[in-house]
């Protein structure tokens, strides 16, 4: 996957360019490159991981569905098809995952101390206050919102992962920010309203 051109004084240098497309970088590691799986790990390891911790209260329990999502790309490779975006692939998986977590959290009794892990920098009040609104939203209205606002997925990418009309999107969506602004609004003296998008 690279391109030669000649020097100036005779020969020529294989010079690698960089593989900027998702897609053909699956299709690269379909067909057996290394490189290209390395290069798809470095893009959505942290987005990933950034779409668990969210969810979950474990840093641990994130990074392990983390690696989990790109075990499930490995053993999944030759039914790979380019029929839509990689990443909406991946957060495919990652959802699947999430759900199978939460039913085996489910079955377990919970830890005597159930308070949420801090980040590895500490949470500031502001966003502990967010998440805390964020739980008081309906389930599906907020797994909307957040595929949305944080992995910054579109109405077309989010109807396909979950499997729901683009128009449902667009109408649950507008629910939980009008809810997610209502829980907020007795604490707008206290901190200031997270940004979202408007589209």
């Amino acid at each position: 996957t690279g391109t030669c051109k000649t020097l100036e004084r005779g020969g020529a240098s294989c010079e690698r360019q960089p593989m900027t497309n998702d897609e053909a970088l699956m299709l690269e590691f379909q067909r057996g490159s290394r490189e290209a799986f390395d290069e798809l790990f470095a893009r959505y390891r942290g987005p990933l991981y950034g779409f668990f911790r969210r969810r979950l209260d474990s840093d641990e329990r994130a990074e392990d569905l983390m690696q989990e999502t790109f075990l499930a790309v490995i053993r999944a490779t030759a039914r790979y098809e380019p029929r839509s975006l990689v990443r909406t692939y991946l957060y495919g998986i990652a959802i699947k995952l999430l759900a199978n977590e939460r039913r085996r959290q489910a079955t377990v009794p919970a830890p005597l101390d159930d308070s949420p892990e801090l980040s590895a920098d500490g949470d500031s009040e502001r966003v502990v206050w967010v998440r805390q609104a964020l739980g008081r939203l309906d389930d599906r209205e907020r797994e909307i919102l957040m595929l949305r606002e944080y992995e910054q997925l579109s109405y077309d990418e989010i109807a396909g992962l979950l499997k729901i009309p683009v128009n449902t999107v667009r109408s649950r969506l507008f629910r939980a920010r009008m809810a997610l602004k209502s829980h907020l609004q007795p604490e707008a003296g206290k901190a200031v309203e997270p940004r979202m998008n408007t589209n």
